[in-house]
């Protein structure tokens, strides 16, 4: 499966609303058809998270961001099923706390962070900054910042500081993926009655996800925005069509394989000297009545 047509082209001045299908499906034609490819690319991810986990030398960070509904938590889910616990974490990013408006923007996510050998992964993350607070200005002018922090080029000048944080990342042995889960407006209607609809998902619903529809050409202007100029070749952004769930969860699975696979995992080697304790160790045991 080919990932070069989810990537949006760094330096690239795309649209996302013309260039990138929702429903795309890319030749598969129902979810029967992505079952057992699923499958596989979910046991391989526990494979090679088990190698990551021993190797302690690389960490990855899949970012995840999408409107309301687009499918972050069921993919998630299901994508990650098979991982250890013991080598995985997901940070969901809320409104900031008192606490964290008292730092800087990045703080929060830098404390969550995976350690080497770990999978982290962020369920919204420091690109809210550049994309609710700049369709919701109401929201920086409460930040605590200078005056002449919040001027015209504090965009700019985030999409720099970004930039610049994911390739210190990646200089430093964690892998950065980015993941928009696109989906159509018409679809995350369908959704959001079906939460309506049946009361086990009506803990998943608030007011305002309808009334944040209302901003939703906002909200593709400053995602564009940030694609233009956040992807980049260290930590390219994937635009992922999200009209079909189950092909979101394949095309995922499919790219954190790869991703992990590039990196040319392998179990540590131990030295003579452990090699012989092993066999002494081995030696005892066997001799045990």
């Amino acid at each position: 499966m080919k990932h070069d047509a989810f990537i949006f082209p760094p330096g690239s001045n795309a649209s996302l609303r013309k260039n990138y299908d929702p429903a795309y499906q890319d030749g598969y034609h129902e979810k029967a058809d992505s079952v057992a490819k699923l499958q596989a690319n979910i046991q391989q991810i526990a494979e090679y998270q088990d190698i990551l986990y021993a190797q302690n030398t690389h960490a990855l960070l899949i970012i995840f961001q999408a409107m309301d509904a687009a499918g972050k938590d069921s993919t998630i889910k299901h994508v990650m099923s098979g991982v250890n616990p013991q080598g995985f974490q997901v940070f969901s990013f809320k409104s900031p706390s008192e606490e964290e408006l008292d730092h800087d923007y990045l703080w929060r996510n830098m404390k969550a962070l995976p350690e080497r050998g770990r999978i982290g992964i962020f369920n919204r993350s420091y690109y809210e900054e550049v994309l609710v607070v700049r369709v919701h200005p109401e929201i920086l002018q409460k930040q605590q910042l200078p005056p002449d922090a919040k001027g015209n080029q504090i965009w700019k000048q985030r999409f720099t500081e970004i930039n610049n944080f994911e390739q210190y990342l990646v200089n430093n042995g964690i892998i950065v993926l980015k993941f928009f889960l696109n989906v159509s407006k018409s679809e995350q209607k369908k959704r959001f009655l079906e939460r309506i609809k049946y009361p086990e998902k009506n803990w998943k619903f608030s007011v305002s996800d309808v009334q944040e529809r209302a901003f939703w050409d906002d909200y593709m202007a400053a995602y564009e925005a940030v694609f233009q100029n956040t992807s980049t070749d260290h930590a390219p952004w994937y635009i992922i069509p999200s009209d079909r769930k189950w092909f979101t969860r394949l095309i995922v699975s499919d790219i954190i394989c790869t991703k992990l696979q590039a990196l040319n995992l392998k179990y540590p080697t131990v030295s003579e000297e452990h090699r012989q304790q092993l066999l002494q160790a081995k030696s005892i045991l066997e001799q045990e009545d």
